[in-house]
């Protein structure tokens, strides 16, 4: 058993019950910040502007929408959630370290701790998974049909 099947093992089997409300409540939160970035896009594209990132602005503002909304309806839903979060964790790794220092770091500065705190869940939840309250966890109980 190689480690990726050891640490998904490990975490399907130290899963408390009450982690699977949080990871619901995480990927509401996530999907609503979305919806917020599609309806403000310019905002977003200012503030992935102001990082002075590469590649061209609005295709980065694309991927955090389109990953903030499928991931967050994913992660929610406990479908694929690794996966989700995978898709999560780079946009969380800019928040954090590129965008939110590089603007007013204060100890204040709440939208900081929002995006480090969204970060953590999002590491704590690629380690342990979606738990038993989830559609992986339903499409893993013996009988049912595996489609991935």
């Amino acid at each position: 058993m190689n480690l990726i099947h050891r640490v998904e093992h490990w975490g399907d089997t130290h899963h408390p019950r009450w982690l699977d409300v949080l990871r619901i409540i995480l990927g509401i939160a996530i999907f609503a910040k979305g919806v917020s970035f599609i309806a403000d896009t310019d905002a977003v594209a200012k503030l992935v502007e102001r990082t002075h990132f590469q590649l061209s602005t609005w295709s980065v503002v694309h991927y955090i929408a389109f990953a903030h909304l499928v991931g967050g309806i994913l992660i929610t839903l406990g479908l694929l959630t690794r996966v989700a979060v995978a898709f999560q964790l780079p946009i969380l790794i800019g928040a954090v370290f590129f965008v939110n220092i590089t603007s007013e770091f204060t100890f204040l500065n709440s939208e900081f701790w929002v995006s480090l705190i969204v970060l953590v869940l999002l590491i704590v939840f690629f380690i342990v998974g979606s738990g038993p309250y989830s559609m992986d966890h339903t499409m893993r109980k013996p009988g049912s049909k595996r489609w991935f």
